[in-house]
């Protein structure tokens, strides 16, 4: 049975977004040191007192919580925050997490079926709220962030473009699943609205996703917010050599930073356009960085991800069989904005990552803060915060989504670039860099 966006906790209206809105702060007055931190953040970390604050908390369990999502979520964010901060708060890292961090973190995150790290749902789905207080819950020109590291506006801009990216969204949600349905059915007419209807929605999340430079700065984003965001997994060059030993176990945890593959709606398209993605060479060959992010999402969603699996092949395997030329049109259409999306999101990476890393040689800094993680790099592949090689992760995603085309012209100009939107590229980088 087509699995039923209810049953897991997605919304036709906010999609992977909760359908209420996050808790601001957890209820307990248990808590509310966490929460103190929480709140004063970035004057900790710019007076570089953050790790003797946190040193200098008792040990807190989460026994306190309601049998409350929210407020293991809650609780989660927050000790996501203090975490992060903890790690990468000075000018060096610390490969060591303090008992009172690590193990309420461990435990909240057990509860959600999270890895304790820093994640996009905590980083971006459960951190908004509301400036002023309404009814209309789904007016995004009434949201901000509801903690960040640093403060900046910038900050708050980043995390609240992927909740824009999230709402808008879930139209394309319903309409796929509803593509879904009528593809089980054989209803041609209908499969062929909804899969143009989809094919607009996906345009409009480029759209949403280039609203970045608005507000964020390319400069102050890497070499200020960024290195919040990583986790510690393949940071060996800034100092990490093996991960983080959490409180007092005696093996270090290796855990991949917040990174927007973790965004269930990418994979949601992916599954139900049947675009394969395949290991890069940096990668374990067993196990592509696709199915290694889908562990960083909230459990429900991982859960629909899987369930929707079975019907990879569905609406392309009635697209082929058709052979009706509006269907087919329509099918390619969806994937030709996938990979026009995936083309912008690329365009961000490389004047938000990779050009900002190429001024690090004249910053001369040997601070991992001021030089955005890139400290001790010369050569090779810009990481992300996932951990991946960024420009051939993503390269390799765009170019593999033309692979699923079902007509014969669409796979043609979707494989040889006919169709990819030529953006102009910022200066010293060329499409082969």
């Amino acid at each position: 049975m087509i699995p039923s966006l209810e049953d897991y906790d997605i919304s036709p209206l906010w999609g992977f977004l909760p359908s209420q809105l996050p808790l601001t702060r957890l209820p307990q007055d248990y808590y509310a040191q966490w929460e103190t931190i929480a709140d004063n953040l970035p004057s900790l970390i710019l007076t570089k007192r953050i790790r003797n604050v946190i040193d200098k908390l008792p040990l807190l369990t989460i026994d306190n919580l309601n049998n409350d999502e929210r407020e293991y979520r809650r609780a989660y964010q927050v000790l996501g925050f203090l975490g992060h901060a903890y790690i990468w708060g000075t000018d060096m890292p610390i490969d060591k997490l303090p008992l009172q961090i690590a193990e309420p973190w461990i435990a909240v995150a057990d509860k959600l079926g999270l890895p304790p790290v820093g994640t996009y749902a905590s980083l971006c789905l459960w951190n908004y709220k509301q400036i002023i207080p309404s009814d209309d819950i789904l007016d995004l020109d009434n949201l901000t962030c509801i903690n960040t590291f640093t403060g900046a506006i910038d900050e708050h801009w980043f995390y609240l473009v992927s909740v824009y990216f999230e709402q808008k969204g879930a139209l394309a949600i319903a309409t796929g699943m509803e593509a879904l349905k009528c593809a089980k059915e054989g209803d041609i007419p209908m499969l062929t609205k909804n899969l143009q209807q989809m094919a607009e929605t996906i345009d409009l999340l480029g759209t949403a996703l280039m609203r970045m430079e608005e507000m964020c700065d390319p400069h102050i984003f890497y070499f200020r917010i960024r290195p919040y965001l990583a986790g510690w997994k393949n940071m060996a060059s800034v100092g990490l050599d093996n991960g983080v030993f959490y409180g007092n176990e005696k093996a270090p945890r290796g855990y991949a930073g917040g990174s927007n593959a973790q965004s269930s709606l990418i994979q949601f398209f992916d599954i139900i356009l049947g675009v394969k993605h395949f290991a890069t060479g940096d990668l374990k060959a067993d196990s592509s960085f696709m199915d290694e992010m889908r562990q960083y999402m909230p459990r429900k969603h991982r859960e629909f991800l899987t369930a929707l699996e079975p019907y990879s092949t569905t609406i392309k395997q009635i697209v082929q069989a058709e052979e009706d030329k509006e269907l087919t049109l329509a099918f390619d259409a969806c994937l030709a904005m996938l990979k026009a999306f995936r083309d912008k999101h690329i365009q961000i990476v490389t004047r938000y990552v990779v050009l900002q890393a190429k001024k690090i040689n004249k910053m001369g800094s040997n601070s991992t803060l001021r030089s955005g993680l890139a400290r001790k790099k010369q050569n090779g592949e810009e990481k992300g915060t996932g951990g991946t090689s960024l420009l051939p992760f993503l390269k390799q995603c765009r170019d593999e989504t033309g692979n699923a085309a079902a007509g014969s012209w669409g796979k043609r100009i979707l494989t040889d670039g006919m169709l990819r939107l030529k953006y102009s590229k910022p200066n010293g980088i060329n499409e082969d860099d």
